[in-house]
């Protein structure tokens, strides 16, 4: 439900798979006997509706977003991928930083340009499910939604940061910007 939800629905996603899997699934994730009849829409059908009505031009702000920050960060001399003229096939960044040092201040000052949480500092840490430490900034109005602008990576070369998002693209861009400038601090 990441796109789907386009950052408003506070929860939800899908499950595909055997019919007979899916309807244990269905029972065990709402009640005994209910089953996929309700779902675990958990009181959220507006949410949804309104998030698939928002999806289109959140994903092409994401997008754009995305062309933005490969287009200046390759201009300062970052490799990129994809590069700004290049296909796409997701919303999915890909920023070579070079240094923990670059890693780190950027995926900060995405942090300081988010609507949520500008004040918090993000520091690698362990994470369960990886070998190295990860730093993860998302100031996002639900937690988890990477669509809104998040940006992370592993600390280990070559350091690379996956950001993607932006609801917007003005803040989305404000969040690159703000991380252009910690960068060079």
């Amino acid at each position: 439900m990441k796109n789907l939800g386009a950052g408003i629905a506070t929860s939800g996603a899908y499950i595909v798979g055997k019919k007979d899997l899916i309807k244990l699934c269905a029972e065990r994730l709402t009640s005994p006997g209910i089953g996929k009849e309700i779902g675990p829409s958990l009181n959220q059908n507006t949410f949804f509706i309104k998030g698939l009505f928002f999806a289109p031009t959140v994903v092409a702000s994401s997008i754009k977003t995305a062309i933005f920050a490969s287009r200046i960060l390759e201009k300062l001399g970052y490799v990129v991928e994809p590069k700004f003229d290049e296909q796409r096939a997701d919303i999915v960044q890909t920023i070579h930083l070079a240094t923990e040092e670059n890693l780190v201040k950027f995926c900060q000052g995405i942090q300081m340009g988010s609507p949520i949480d500008s004040d918090v500092i993000p520091y690698p840490g362990d994470m369960g499910g990886y070998e190295d430490k990860v730093i993860m900034a998302a100031g996002t109005f639900t937690q988890g939604s990477t669509i809104e602008l998040s940006c992370d990576g592993p600390i280990r070369e070559p350091y690379i940061a996956y950001m993607q998002g932006g609801l917007t693209y003005e803040y989305g861009k404000l969040g690159i910007l703000k991380a252009i400038e910690q960068m060079k601090k």
